[in-house]
């Protein structure tokens, strides 16, 4: 993964053409005269071009690390972080955030940070807790919440009290966090918790401030029950912990909600973890669990014997190959086989459909409303259009621009 160099990906997306059939009795197919009328669409109207934005981990590897991409249309400004807090600390764990907004800032995205929230049915414990806690904004002492509770309570305090417009639970993504709430939960059994029991939930909103912006908001919530014995009464007491996760904030001008839909759906069904990534820091997680001991922490290092081996084959090789072990690394950005690419998705099916396509690199999810999709075959660079007129190696000039297949 150290080897993972700065690659942007264009992805352009013709939302607005008119399905119309056109009026020139030549070839659609003709490149002569498809490379003519393609000078009549314009960036920004006919078309939306985008750019993969990888977000990179500064913090806990000896040099940059890219933890997840996504796509942004092009021109927005973005910042991230990826956050360490190491163990022995309060609030040990990894958090993140991103900000992003077009350039009149009309359009704008925010992944928030995660809070975990504790709580506990012995008082004179929580006491304790409350008085021995240092301060950090992602923990808390608060009693469990689920989603929608937490985005009526808290959330919408945290936004500048907008108003609710709608609210819809998410089953899709719940049953997506069941999968992980059960890893979990076998976890803590193996270090002799008992009663485990989870409770996740997940909604998407709307919601609208008083300056007439409004926003579509989605928000995850896993409450987990573990009851402990309590020596001096004989019974049990249960301890509660809350993680309010994907916290998403997409904000758009009144008026421009089937817009919003279009870009939003576009830039939640583009997000790609980088499944190395998140490996080695669940492994290096698991181990601080089970070493709960260990005195001396060092920053992990993504760097195993395949990644190595790749690496000194570019170097003897030249720039060709290294282009070449790029495609090959990045090649998970086409499929989406962690839990928490599909809950993005899923999420997102509530506002708008995904469909799927493919080519000879497999298969991709694209925002629904789109006939015709055509691929450069490099798995990096899309053009979607409702136009059946339209040619993409013809608008392109570039033979290389083939049309997808449309799959259930």
């Amino acid at each position: 993964m150290k080897l993972l160099h700065s690659l942007k990906i264009l992805i352009t997306i013709l939302p607005f053409m008119s399905t119309s059939c056109n009026e020139n009795s030549s070839n659609p197919g003709d490149p002569t005269t498809q490379g003519e009328s393609s000078k009549q669409f314009v960036e920004g109207k006919d078309y939306t071009v985008f750019e993969r934005v990888r977000v990179l981990d500064k913090q806990g590897f000896t040099q940059p690390v890219e933890a997840y991409s996504l796509l942004l249309p092009k021109g927005w400004k973005q910042e991230s972080e990826v956050i360490w807090i190491m163990p022995g600390q309060t609030c040990a764990g990894n958090n993140s955030w991103l900000k992003a907004s077009s350039p009149d800032g009309k359009f704008s995205l925010e992944f928030l940070p995660q809070n975990i929230m504790s709580w506990t049915t012995n008082q004179e414990t929580l006491q304790f807790s409350r008085a021995a806690a240092g301060s950090s904004p992602y923990c808390s002492y608060n009693e469990p919440i689920d989603a929608e509770q937490y985005l009526k309570n808290n959330f919408a305090q945290e936004l500048g009290h907008p108003e609710i417009m709608n609210v819809q639970p998410n089953p899709a993504v719940v049953k997506e966090m069941q999968v992980m709430v059960e890893k979990s939960k076998a976890e803590l059994m193996q270090y002799g918790a008992s009663g485990v029991q989870s409770f996740p939930t997940a909604v998407n909103a709307e919601l609208k401030w008083k300056d007439g912006t409004e926003g579509f908001v989605l928000l995850c919530s896993v409450v987990t029950e573990v009851m402990v014995p309590n020596m001096y009464t004989g019974g049990y007491d249960k301890n509660f912990t809350t993680a309010i996760t994907k916290k998403t904030v997409f904000k758009y001008p009144a008026g421009e909600k089937e817009q919003a839909k279009v870009l939003f759906s576009a830039i939640m069904a583009s997000m790609r973890s980088n499944i190395e990534y998140t490996n080695a820091v669940n492994n290096f997680w698991l181990q601080a669990r089970q070493q709960s001991n260990r005195t001396h922490w060092e920053k992990i290092r993504l760097m195993d014997e395949r990644t190595r081996q790749i690496g000194e084959q570019a170097i003897q090789q030249g720039n060709q190959r290294l282009k070449d072990m790029d495609n090959q690394m990045r090649s998970w950005e086409a499929t989406q086989t962690s839990s928490n690419d599909k809950m993005h998705t899923d999420f997102i099916k509530t506002i708008r459909e995904v469909e799927n396509f493919t080519d000879e690199t497999g298969k991709y999810e694209v925002s629904a409303g789109y006939n015709h999709v055509w691929s450069r075959g490099d798995g990096s660079s899309f053009v979607l259009s409702n136009n059946p007129n339209f040619n993409a190696a013809s608008a392109f000039q570039d033979q290389s621009w083939k049309p997808m297949k449309k799959e259930d």
